[in-house]
C-alpha cells in the first residue's frame, strides 16, 4: 500500500523553510517593486543554471528566462534548465505523486514487515513515511534499483472506487493499521482506490501518471532519510520518512543538484563558524543564540537602521521587561490558545510570572496609561523586543529556528478610517527596508475571514477592504487566501526571495479585532464618547536572528560593504611597515570605518586570509605606501584599485558606504 496523497496532505510538509525559484544575484540593480528577472552573475549560480517557473509568482509579467548564462572560455554559453512547480505543471505534479506511490511499492516488496502511512508530493519532490526499523544509505540505493525496476516494467495505474466497507476489509487485509485510521478520517464517498499493475495499491485522490513508464528513471533520486512522528506528535510512533526528488527529465534534476550544492555553500550553520559569526551553545541550551564579536556588529548595525528609519517614519521607540505576571497572559488570551509554545510559569513572591511570548500585551499597556482623544492618532509603537517560545529540539535549525529571539515588532492605534493609510505606509516602509538588503521580488498573500472570529461583519469588511486598497494602491499583486485570516483579524503575509530564489516568510501586518476588546482599550471621539480604537500588528523583518540567517545565505557570507563586521583590512608587506599601518587603521576607525591590522604572515597568505574571511577591501602597505603616505587598495569585488590617499580610501569607503554600494 500507499498513501492517501491527495492536495489536501500538502499542508503536512508546510515546515519546509524553502521553495525553488530563479537565481539572482543579490548585488544586482533592479528597480522597485516587482521587477522582472534580471541577468546575474556566473559567480552567483552552480553550473547548470536552475531557473525556476512559477504561475504563482506575484511579479508582474516575469519572463520564463531573459538572463542569458555567462560565456565560458570557448564563448559557448552554459547550459539553462527551466525549473517548472508543482503549480506550473500538472504533469511533474503527476509525476512526483506516482514516484511516491512507486517507492512505497519497492519498499514494500523489500521489507515485506513495513507499515506503510502517508506520502504526499512536496514542493521539490515527494516523501513517504513508514512504520520500519531504520535504513541506511545503502537501503535507499536498494529501494531506488527497485523503484527502477517498477518504472521498466511500464506498470499501468489504475483508478477504482469501492465502498467504505469494502475498503475497511482490503485494509485489514493487508494488516495496515495506520491505512485504518486514514479512511477513519475520510468523509467523502465512494473511496478511491490506485493500483500499480495487480500487485500493490493505496487509498488515493489522485492524480498520477497513466503508467510508471512515463517518469524518467534518471529524474528519481533518493535524497534522506529523517525521523518523524506519526501525525506530527511526539507521543506517537516515530516512522522513517524518506525524501524524494523527481522531475520532468534528466537535464532537470542535474540542475537541481547543482542548486542544492549552492544552498549547502551557503548554509548560515556552516559560514556562521566559519567566519565567526555565531553559535549555540550547548552548555547554554539549544535554540539560544549567542552573537559572536563580528556577528554582534552586524546586529548593532542593522538595529541602528531599524531604529533610524522608524523615528523618520513616525514611530515611537519603546523598551519593555521579559518577563509579566501570569494575569497579563490569561487576559490577552496566550494562556487559552498558545500555551504550548510557552515556558513554564515561575514563582516570584506567591506570584506567577511568566516568559513573554509576544510584545503585543505590553505595548497595549503602555497605551492604556493614559487616555486618549480622537486627535492623537495614529500612535505608532515600535520595539526590538525578545521573546521566548517553547520548541522541540527535534525542531531547532540554526538561527531559522530558535527558542529565544527579537522580534521587529510593532503595533499601530487608528481610527477605521486610517486603516488604508497606516497599512500602505507599512507596506511602504517594508519595501524601503527589505529594499537596503536587496531583496526586490515578493510574494504577497492576503488571509481573509476565517470560518471563527471575533469582530462584528461590518468592521471585517472595512479592514479587509482597506488591505486590499492598499495593495492596490501600492501596485503589488496578490494572491488572496479565502478564510485563511486568523480568529482576530485580515492580515497580509510577505514573503522575499532571496539569491538562490527562495522565498522565506519575513514581513506581516495584522488587523486585530481581539486584543483591544481583551483589554477593554478606547479613546474619546469628537461627540466625547468612548469607541475602541483599531489595533494593527506588524513586523518587516521578523525576527532578527532568522533574518541575519537568511541575509549570511543571501549573501553567502560575503556582505556587502556597509553591513561587512570587517570593512578593511590593513595589510603590512614586512614589519617595519607596521606602525604607520596601525595609524592608519586607528584614523580609519575614527572616522566610523570597520578596520584591522593583520600580520606576522607573508603577504600571499595575508590577502588569501582576507578573501577567505570575506573582508570587502584589503590595503597593501608597503616602503613606497609608507614614504608617500598611501595605500594600495584591493577590493574583493573589483580587484586591483591603485594606490590613493588615505583621505581619498576614507571617502570613498564613506560615499560607498552611504550609497550602500561597493568600492
Amino acid at each position: 500500500m500507499a498513501a492517501l496523497s491527495s492536495p489536501l496532505l500538502r499542508s503536512l510538509h508546510r515546515h519546509l523553510p524553502i521553495r525553488f525559484s530563479p537565481l539572482r544575484c543579490p548585488t544586482a540593480a533592479s528597480p522597485r517593486g516587482f521587477a522582472s528577472l534580471q541577468s546575474f552573475s556566473s559567480s552567483c549560480r552552480p553550473r547548470h543554471t536552475a531557473v525556476r517557473s512559477s504561475s504563482t509568482a506575484p511579479t508582474s509579467a516575469a519572463p520564463e528566462a531573459t538572463e542569458e548564462a555567462a560565456q565560458t572560455d570557448d564563448d559557448e554559453e552554459e547550459a539553462r534548465v527551466v525549473l517548472p512547480t508543482n503549480e506550473s505543471s500538472e504533469r511533474l505534479l503527476r509525476i512526483r505523486h506516482t514516484c511516491a506511490h512507486v517507492m512505497a511499492m519497492a519498499v514494500q516488496k523489500l521489507f515485506p514487515n513495513s507499515k506503510v502511512t502517508i506520502g504526499p508530493w512536496i514542493d521539490n519532490g515527494f516523501y513517504y513515511d513508514f512504520d520500519m526499523e531504520p535504513l541506511t544509505d545503502k537501503d535507499l540505493k536498494k529501494i531506488k534499483k527497485e523503484m527502477d525496476r517498477i518504472i521498466r516494467r511500464d506498470l499501468p495505474l489504475v483508478r477504482e472506487e469501492v465502498s467504505r466497507e469494502e475498503a475497511q476489509k482490503r485494509i485489514e487485509e493487508l494488516n495496515e493499521p495506520y491505512k485504518l485510521e486514514i479512511l477513519e478520517r475520510i468523509k467523502e464517498e465512494p473511496i478511491t482506490i490506485y493500483h500499480i499493475g495487480e500487485e500493490w495499491w493505496d487509498l488515493c485522490a489522485g492524480p498520477h501518471v497513466d503508467s510508471t513508464g512515463q517518469i524518467v528513471r534518471k529524474a528519481v533520486e533518493l535524497e534522506s532519510v529523517a525521523g518523524a512522528y506519526w501525525r506530527g506528535d511526539e507521543n506517537n510512533q516515530m516512522l522513517q520518512r524518506i525524501y524524494g526528488t523527481a522531475w520532468e527529465t534528466e537535464d532537470q534534476l542535474k540542475a537541481y543538484i547543482h542548486f542544492k550544492e549552492e544552498a549547502k555553500r551557503r548554509d548560515h550553520r556552516r559560514l556562521g563558524q566559519d567566519l565567526d559569526l555565531f553559535s549555540i551553545q550547548e552548555d547554554a541550551g539549544g535554540g539560544l543564540v549567542f552573537w559572536h564579536p563580528k556577528g554582534a556588529i552586524i546586529r548593532h548595525i542593522l538595529e541602528d537602521f531599524w531604529k533610524q528609519i522608524h523615528l523618520q517614519c513616525g514611530y515611537d521607540l519603546l523598551y519593555t521587561p521579559h518577563v509579566a505576571k501570569a494575569d497579563l497572559w490569561k487576559i490577552s488570551g496566550h494562556i487559552d490558545f498558545y500555551k504550548e509554545n510557552m515556558y513554564n510559569q515561575m514563582d516570584v513572591e506567591d506570584e506567577l510570572y511568566q516568559l513573554r511570548p509576544m510584545n503585543c500585551p505590553y505595548h497595549i499597556l503602555v497605551y492604556k496609561r493614559k487616555m486618549h482623544s480622537y486627535r492623537d492618532f495614529p500612535i505608532r509603537l515600535a520595539e526590538l523586543g525578545t521573546v521566548y517560545r517553547y520548541e522541540l529540539s527535534g525542531a531547532l535549525h540554526g538561527l531559522f529556528r530558535v527558542r529565544g529571539f527579537t522580534q521587529d515588532d510593532a503595533h499601530i492605534f487608528c481610527l477605521e478610517d486610517q486603516i488604508k493609510d497606516e497599512i500602505r505606509g507599512v507596506l511602504d516602509l517594508t519595501e524601503q527596508i527589505l529594499g537596503q538588503f536587496g531583496f526586490r521580488y515578493y510574494e504577497v498573500n492576503l488571509s481573509t475571514r476565517p470560518e471563527k472570529s471575533v469582530g462584528s461583519d461590518d468592521i471585517w469588511e472595512k479592514a479587509t477592504i482597506a488591505l486590499k486598497d492598499a495593495l492596490n494602491d501600492k501596485g503589488w499583486k496578490y494572491t488572496v487566501d479565502e478564510g485563511g485570516g486568523a480568529f482576530y483579524g485580515p492580515k497580509i503575509d510577505i514573503k522575499i526571495e532571496d539569491a538562490l530564489g527562495r522565498k522565506w516568510q519575513c514581513s506581516t501586518v495584522q488587523v486585530d479585532f481581539n486584543l483591544p476588546e481583551r483589554f477593554d482599550i478606547t479613546y474619546v471621539d469628537s461627540n466625547t464618547e468612548k469607541k475602541r480604537p483599531i489595533m494593527i500588528h506588524r513586523a518587516v523583518l521578523g525576527s532578527l536572528e532568522r533574518f541575519f540567517g537568511v541575509l549570511i545565505e543571501h549573501y553567502a557570507g560575503d556582505f556587502p560593504l556597509w553591513l561587512a563586521p570587517t570593512q578593511a583590512r590593513i595589510l603590512p608587506v614586512t614589519n617595519n611597515e607596521l606602525q604607520y599601518c596601525n595609524e592608519v587603521a586607528s584614523e580609519l576607525k575614527l572616522r566610523g570605518i570597520r578596520a584591522e591590522v593583520c600580520h606576522g604572515e607573508r603577504l600571499p597568505k595575508l590577502i588569501r586570509n582576507a578573501e577567505t574571511q570575506k573582508v570587502p577591501l584589503m590595503a597593501v602597505v608597503g616602503p613606497k605606501e609608507v614614504e608617500s603616505k598611501t595605500l594600495a587598495v584591493r577590493s574583493r569585488h573589483s580587484g586591483e584599485i591603485g594606490n590613493m590617499p588615505v583621505d581619498d580610501f576614507i571617502s570613498r569607503i564613506e560615499s560607498a558606504v552611504f550609497k550602500k554600494s561597493s568600492l
